[in-house]
């Protein structure tokens, strides 16, 4: 927040004056709703852990619920730009973590939230906790900082492709809601197996769910592009820039169904195991060896703009899916032990 203006100049700097005005208010504003965020991402984490997904679900709907209202009193009524998408989130984040928070403290829970517990120093178990979760923040981190430099590249593709890109990277969202949601049951399930040292089922498991997770991720990439012309129809952008949308829906949505169930879900099912080095290492690789590398070769250097960007990300989803199967294969994920 303190260098905003300056991160955005620096990454975006080529784009129009109001683009940037708009960009920075947003960024402000969704910046304060990062804290509540991490709340409701460590409650709906111990949530799922103990079965109580439900608690999680209805949540979610209530906070969406209040964002989506935000979102067209704030455009249709106020009017007030971009602060208009960026207050709601805001206000759905901070009441989606106060209610994940309360649920969280229920003594009906065999598994809670105790004030005295959370300010107790335990260094061995904080120890193999954030042996889990730093390479997984790194991961995150650097997949962040590629996505932004992506974000630059578009920048300089024009207006349209900009505005083909921000309606696309939303109906890409959309289409990855299934391997997003099968992810945690990969966490919980591989987690709960491993933790009980149960391998034999642990691998029936996997092997469950990686054939749930492909054909349900098909069945929707194949339900949202059928659906995209309808939603792109209703979008305030120009002609160009619609058939372009629709390009770049397909070419994320047929990698998307085939390759993002292995890169992401089973990904999350290694993670699971204990095996978050190696798991570490290939994402960060092929983030940057794989789809900044062919976004550049692609979208910059072939001058192909965001058709080449679409192509160099679905590309690191086929390696890292690919590499996540062998590694799963190999079972040397059964090796690991953490607690």
């Amino acid at each position: 927040m303190i260098f905003d203006n300056q991160l955005l100049s620096l990454l975006f700097g080529k784009v129009e004056p109001d683009v940037m005005q708009a960009s920075e208010t947003y960024l402000i504003i969704t910046t304060w709703s990062l804290p509540a965020l991490a709340v409701y991402d460590a409650g709906a984490a111990l949530c799922r852990s103990i079965g109580k997904a439900k608690a999680t679900m209805y949540i979610s709907t209530i906070a969406n619920i209040v964002n989506i209202i935000g979102n067209c009193v704030g455009v249709f009524v106020l009017d007030l730009g971009a602060a208009s998408v960026a207050y709601p989130s805001l206000i759905s984040r901070i009441l989606s973590a106060a209610l994940v928070t309360a649920y969280c403290f229920r003594e009906k829970n065999r598994t809670r939230y105790q004030v005295r517990s959370i300010f107790t120093w335990n260094g061995s178990l904080l120890k193999k906790i954030m042996g889990i979760a730093l390479p997984n923040g790194i991961e995150n981190g650097v997949h962040q900082l590629v996505k932004v430099a992506l974000s630059s590249m578009i920048a300089l593709f024009g207006t349209y492709q900009i505005a083909a890109n921000g309606v696309a990277q939303s109906i890409w969202s959309l289409a990855s809601i299934m391997g997003l949601a099968m992810a945690p049951a990969y966490t919980t399930v591989i987690g709960q197996c491993m933790g009980a040292r149960d391998i034999e089922s642990a691998n029936f498991y996997f092997k469950k769910l990686n054939k749930i997770t492909l054909i349900l991720s098909i069945l929707w990439n194949a339900f949202v592009f059928a659906i995209t012309p309808l939603i792109v129809q209703h979008s305030a952008i120009s002609a160009e820039a619609k058939s372009l949308v629709i390009w770049l829906v397909l070419i994320n949505n047929i990698f998307n169904g085939l390759a993002y169930p292995f890169a992401c879900s089973l990904g999350n099912g290694l993670r699971a195991a204990g095996d978050v080095k190696f798991t570490m290492l290939v994402s960060i690789f092929l983030t940057i060896a794989a789809r900044l590398f062919f976004s550049a070769l692609f979208g910059l250097w072939l001058n192909w703009g965001v058709i080449g960007i679409a192509i160099g990300m679905s590309i690191d989803l086929v390696f890292r899916g690919a590499i996540f199967i062998w590694r799963y294969k190999s079972q040397k994920w059964t090796k690991f032990h953490l607690i």
